[in-house]
C-alpha cells in the first residue's frame, strides 16, 4: 500500500484509511484449530506501512487473540518501501514476526535478501491464483488494489466530451492538458502508472511519454496533490487523474451529502494491479503462531474488513464486496501486471529515462 495502497484512498483520505476496523468476531480459517486455552500466549508483531497501522484498532485482531492467546502489535515503518528496508536491515535480529504490506513493486528486493521463511496457508486455496506470484510461497497475498485513471463525470458531461477509454486516448488532441499523474520516483500510484505504460507500449514507452508531455500532462509529487489540488472534482484544472479503482466508492462513502451515484468513474484500460503480501520473517521465535496469523488475515472475518478500512480488495474469493463498492466501481478484467523481478532489475533505469523525458 505505499502512498496509502493504497494504500488506497490514501493519505488524503486519511480519515477513511485511518478509520477503525469494524468490530465483531472473525471466522476461523478452514483447516485451522482454534486454541481457546491461551496456553501459547505472548505477542506477535507485524512490521507494516503506516496506512495499515492506522486502520488497526483493539478489535482488529481480538478474535485471533481469543483463539490463540497471542496479542498482536503493529510496528509502523513509513511506506511499503520503508517497511521492506527495515526488514532487510534487521534480518539478523528481526523487529517483528510477520512483514505485511510488501507489494509486487518491492517484492523481489525482499525475496533476494531472504527475509522470509516459506509457509503454505491452508486458506490459500480460497485466493485468486493470479495473486500468487512466488512459487516458493515465501509470501501470501492478502489484498490487492488497481491503480487506474479516474475522471470527473460532471466535467465531461458539461463540456460535451466523451471520457477517455484507453491509455491511447490520453495523447489525443482533445485530451490536451486534461491529465494529472504523480511522480513515479516519489509516489506509489505514479510508479504503477509508469509501469503500466512500460508494459503496454514496450520499447515504445518513451515515445508515449514524450507524447504525454507534448499533450501537457501535469506531474505532481504525490497522490494527495493530484487528487485534492489538481483534480477538477476538488477545484483543480485536470478532469483525469491517476488514482484507484476504489476511489469512486470512497467518494460516495465520505460525501458530505448522500449521493445516488459516484461523481467519479474508472477507466478500466491500463489499470496496474498492486498486490500486498504477508510473510513470516526469518529468525522469528514464533514461526508457528506467525503462520496462524497469516491464516487469520485470510479468514472471511478479517478479509471482510479490508475494503472499507484500507480501501483495497480482499484476496479471499469467498468474500463479497460491500454494496457501496459493488455499485460504484469496476474491477478490471485484465489488469496490467509485471514480474516483480523485472521491476526490481529495471526500476532505477526506467526512472532515469523517465526523468530525461519530463525534465525540461
Amino acid at each position: 500500500m505505499t502512498e496509502g495502497r493504497l494504500s488506497i484512498l490514501l493519505s488524503a483520505l486519511a480519515a477513511l484509511l485511518l478509520a477503525a476496523c469494524n468490530g465483531g468476531t472473525a471466522d476461523t480459517t478452514p483447516g485451522t484449530s482454534p486454541d481457546t486455552t491461551g496456553a501459547a500466549g505472548g505477542t506477535l508483531r507485524i512490521l507494516s506501512h503506516d496506512s495499515f497501522a492506522g486502520g488497526v484498532d483493539d478489535e482488529t485482531f481480538a478474535a485471533f487473540t481469543e483463539e490463540t492467546g497471542f496479542t498482536v502489535e503493529v510496528v509502523a515503518a513509513g511506506d511499503a518501501g520503508g517497511a521492506v528496508n527495515q526488514a532487510i536491515l534487521t534480518k539478523d535480529n528481526p523487529v517483528a514476526d510477520v512483514l505485511f504490506g510488501v507489494d509486487n513493486t518491492f517484492l523481489s528486493r525482499a525475496l533476494a535478501e531472504d527475509v522470509f521463511v516459506a509457509y503454505e496457508s491452508p486458506a490459500l486455496d480460497r485466493v485468486d491464483p493470479r495473486l500468487i506470484v512466488d512459487e516458493e510461497l515465501r509470501v501470501t497475498p492478502i489484498d490487492y488494489g488497481d491503480v487506474c485513471l479516474n475522471y470527473d463525470v460532471a466535467w465531461f458531461e458539461e463540456n460535451q466530451l466523451e471520457p477517455p477509454d484507453s491509455l491511447d486516448d490520453l495523447v489525443a488532441p482533445e485530451y490536451q492538458g486534461l491529465l494529472v499523474t504523480e511522480d513515479p520516483a516519489a509516489s506509489s500510484p505514479g510508479l504503477a502508472f509508469l509501469l503500466a505504460t512500460i508494459e503496454r507500449y514496450g520499447s515504445e514507452w518513451q515515445g508515449y511519454w514524450e507524447s504525454l508531455v507534448a499533450n501537457d500532462v501535469a506531474i505532481v509529487n504525490d497522490w494527495d496533490t493530484a487528487y485534492y489540488s489538481n483534480f477538477t472534482r476538488y477545484g483543480g484544472d485536470d478532469p483525469i487523474v491517476v488514482s484507484y479503482a476504489s476511489s469512486p466508492p470512497a467518494e460516495v462513502m465520505f460525501a458530505e451529502e448522500p449521493l445516488d451515484a459516484a461523481p467519479t468513474a474508472v477507466v478500466t484500460d491500463g489499470c496496474f494491479r498492486q498486490i500486498e503480501f504477508a510473510g513470516i520473517l526469518a529468525g522469528t521465535d514464533n514461526e508457528e503462531a506467525a503462520g496462524r496469523l497469516i491464516d487469520f488475515m485470510l479468514s472471511p472475518g478479517f478479509q471482510e474488513q479490508i475494503p472499507t478500512t484500507w480501501f483495497v480488495f480482499p484476496a479471499n474469493v469467498d468474500v463479497e464486496l460491500p454494496e457501496v463498492f459493488a455499485e460504484n466501481t469496476v474491477i478490471p478484467e485484465e489488469p496490467i501486471t509485471m514480474d516483480p523481478a523485472e521491476i526490481e532489475q529495471n526500476r532505477e533505469q526506467w526512472l532515469d529515462q523517465w526523468r530525461d523525458i519530463v525534465t525540461p
